[in-house]
């Protein structure tokens, strides 16, 4: 007798990564709002962006000047480049 499994094409059926996934959020949806906002999101420190209170620039040119000359690749403010 067949499984109801093997009548499912593989395309559709689930991975258990993502039967994990549904349970890991099911789990998360029953967490009270504060938990889910205490624990949702992470500080993380960004050098020299988090360094100085606040910075106004003249125009847009002049931010992304300043984020090409000032922060470091991985921040991900450099220019984009042609391809």
């Amino acid at each position: 007798m067949e499984s109801d499994s093997t009548k499912i094409p593989a395309t559709i059926r689930e991975s258990n990564d993502d039967l994990a996934f549904r349970e890991q959020c099911r789990r998360q949806m029953a967490r009270s709002l504060e938990s889910r906002m205490k624990y949702g999101f992470c500080r993380v420190y960004r050098p020299v962006l988090d360094d100085a209170d606040v910075r106004i620039f003249d125009s847009t040119k002049s931010y992304r000047d300043w984020c090409a000359a000032n922060l470091p690749a991985y921040l991900g403010f450099l220019p984009a480049t042609e391809e």
